[in-house]
């Protein structure tokens, strides 16, 4: 394993002093996801602080619940009293309520996070510095049948050994005693089965020389085993890896496994396709049915990926093997009469033909649940070739999923927006209304495909450009399509069941103005008739092409399809000299009708907003605007306040209404025409 360490970057951090030294070494640790992953592991280190009187205060900083190791900052440290810590261990018994809560009374800081639930642990020992970590490779040998006997013979009496228990005052307690049985001046490391390892210093970087130097030795011991060295396992670097894709063939096929599962969930799931060259051989497994069945890689994993993956598609088979699995399970609990069953839908799908796909309520989620499950196969496989993976015992797992403070960190994520679970396919995205509308269905909590002919639409600038906020990162998949091309986008749709599982709403945005003459025009000028034909190649059959397309997943979207089509304030009242623009949005509008009506027996509502006076897209530029009002004897001022609130509109307005459209207010409503022109005397 390489060492990160650069000391020119660590003496920038230790000049912030304790804190600073320990956020450095943390970030190391927490950037290799080798070592932890998605809020994984913890980390400590011990000093002194100032009480109000100016008295030193020996201070324990432990990693804070809730914060990643990866971008931990300084305030991500709960700061201890350490001797009050440290004597939780002399109690024979302590809850993990009441353990929580003496934690926050021995707190430095009022407004600190709560700290690690291994707090204890690390106040117990003898070293400045403490960091642990779930190495894949240190898993893969203790998950195995003889995992004591093999961490034994690889490091000897170097490491203290601790049989699995539970996180906690328990595993606390177990580990002072194994400590002072086993530890000695030249112990380097503390190995806990079936959970990760521990290395420790006087400085942090003594720690993480530790811990590379341990987990490099750990490595090697496998590699003389016959186990060759772990794979790329980040789900962002493995996507595209993969030649499988599902194609516009086999959507259906994924949109209605997406279905099953959100019904599963009681709320809608997305459902992401994982590409990655391993992750296919290991759906190929002849014994997948019986390796993935016996438990994750360590117990943290489990509340993101429950306590196995779902092999196939029976989605009520799954169901009713985790009813059973819970019914066997919750009476051992003194409270087992209160417990709730949480849901039973599977968050990690491994077929032989669809692959690895990953189940959440966020996109966020489905990313984690890959990369822990990426991890997890390197360790199956690893495991396997020393002679078997062995996980936990199912009374075990079951005890960490339903265990309170496990809970306790998804509650802390907070309720997910309005639309989280949902997907959303926005055409005209890359600016104007569409890209409005993608931004405000992004914030109300959907994953957003957005579709358009600028190629800027795909590119990954970090947040750099122009694009909101909300369009960048997992939840955002742009694609560069022209919509008139009706092979294009049946592709999109297919990129968009692959990415997210399946549509539920459907966003027709793109269009363009087309030229602006009289009628008479139309007959002795052929660029004119060119420009009329490609207005209605956009305008209608673009959106004919995405309607089509998207319907035979959007029938099967667990939260009902919703589509809301962009129509214009022309439709009920058309502008002089914008035939072209006029009639192509006419047609669209009768098109959504015409959806309206085939399409409620699938319970997909289609609806049509009249936007009018809406001049910060790509359909305006100053000399049109100009010259639409020069038509209407008004000033350009005047013209884009031509309505009767006086009031000019802008995208944003649009799109917020748009997303609103997509929610339950209109769940009812199907077929409507609704309009956002300011109020227009011609219509009213």
């Amino acid at each position: 394993m390489l060492n990160r360490w650069d000391a020119d970057e660590a003496a920038r951090w230790g000049e912030l002093g304790d804190l600073g030294e320990i956020t450095y070494g943390s970030r190391l640790v927490g950037a290799d996801p080798a070592l932890v992953l998605h809020g994984g592991g913890n980390t400590s280190i011990k000093g002194h602080s100032t009480d109000a009187w100016g008295e030193p205060v020996p201070t324990l900083w432990v990693k804070g619940s809730g914060w990643d190791l990866a971008t931990i900052e300084p305030p991500g440290f709960a700061p201890l009293r350490l001797e009050p810590v440290r004597r939780l261990a002399e109690l024979a018994e302590l809850s993990d309520t009441e353990m929580v809560n003496q934690l926050r009374i021995h707190l430095l800081d009022a407004s600190a996070p709560n700290p690690s639930v291994e707090a204890i642990l690390h106040a117990l020992l003898p070293h400045r510095a403490v960091l642990h970590s779930h190495a894949d490779a240190v898993l893969a040998l203790t998950n195995t049948a003889d995992g004591d006997a093999r961490v034994r013979r690889l490091w000897g009496d170097r490491a203290v050994v601790v049989p699995y228990v539970m996180p906690g005052f328990d595993l606390a307690r177990r580990c002072a005693d194994e400590w002072q049985a086993q530890a000695h001046d030249g112990t380097e490391a503390m190995v806990l089965l079936n959970h990760g390892i521990f290395t420790f210093g006087e400085t942090t970087r003594q720690a993480y020389d530790s811990m590379i130097d341990r987990i490099s030795e750990a490595e090697q011991c496998l590699a003389e085993a016959g186990v060759t060295s772990f794979g790329e396992t980040d789900a962002s670097a493995a996507e595209g890896r993969s030649k499988r894709r599902s194609g516009p063939d086999g959507i259906e096929t994924v949109a209605e496994l997406r279905a099953a599962i959100s019904a599963a969930a009681g709320t809608p799931m997305l459902l992401r396709a994982v590409h990655d060259e391993q992750a296919e051989a290991f759906c190929g497994r002849d014994d997948l049915a019986s390796v993935t069945q016996r438990g994750p890689a360590t117990p943290d994993h489990i509340i993101r990926t429950k306590q196995f993956p779902m092999v196939g598609r029976d989605v009520a088979g799954f169901i009713e093997g985790y009813r059973t699995y819970f019914e066997r399970n919750c009476a051992r609990h003194a409270k087992g009469g209160q417990l709730t069953m949480l849901d039973p839908a599977p968050r990690v799908v491994l077929d032989p033909e669809l692959g690895l796909r990953t189940a959440g309520r966020r996109a966020v989620d489905c990313d984690i649940a890959a990369d822990i499950y990426l991890h997890t196969i390197d360790v199956i496989n690893a495991a396997e070739a020393l002679g078997g993976y062995v996980a936990l015992s199912e009374a075990d797992l079951f005890d960490v999923e339903y265990w309170e403070l496990e809970q306790a960190k998804l509650a802390r994520a907070g309720a997910p927006a309005g639309l989280a679970g949902q997907v959303a396919l926005v055409t005209g995205a890359a600016s104007g209304i569409g890209q409005a509308a993608a931004a405000a269905l992004a914030s109300a909590g959907a994953a957003v495909v957005g579709i358009d002919i600028d190629a800027g639409i795909t590119r990954d600038d970090g947040g750099d450009s122009d694009r909101p906020a909300s369009l960048h990162g997992s939840v955002w998949l742009g694609i560069e399509v022209d919509v008139t091309d009706a092979d294009a986008v049946a592709e999109a749709v297919a990129g968009a069941v692959e990415r997210f599982g399946g549509i539920d709403i459907v966003v027709a945005a793109a269009g363009i103005f087309g030229p602006s003459a009289p009628l008479e025009g139309l007959a002795d000028d052929a660029d004119l008739g060119t420009a009329w034909q490609q207005t209605f190649d956009i305008n209608v059959s673009g959106t004919a092409n995405t309607l089509a397309a998207a319907h035979r997943v959007l029938r099967h979207s667990p939260a009902g399809g919703r589509v809301v089509i962009v129509g214009s304030k022309n439709v009920p009242a058309p502008g002089k000299s914008a035939a072209a623009y006029s009639a192509s949005k006419a047609a669209v509008t009768q098109l959504a009708r015409v959806a309206a009506l085939e399409w409620a027996p699938d319970n997909i509502t289609v609806n049509v907003v009249h936007p009018d006076g809406v001049f910060d897209t790509g359909l305006w530029s100053d000399e049109l605007i100009a010259e639409r009002a020069a038509s209407y004897g008004l000033t350009a001022e005047q013209y884009r306040r031509r309505n009767l609130l006086g009031r000019e509109l802008a995208s944003a307005d649009v799109g917020a209404l748009i997303a609103e459209m997509c929610g339950p207010a209109f769940a009812h409503t199907t077929g409507a025409q609704i309009p956002q022109d300011g109020g227009s005397d011609r219509v009213v």
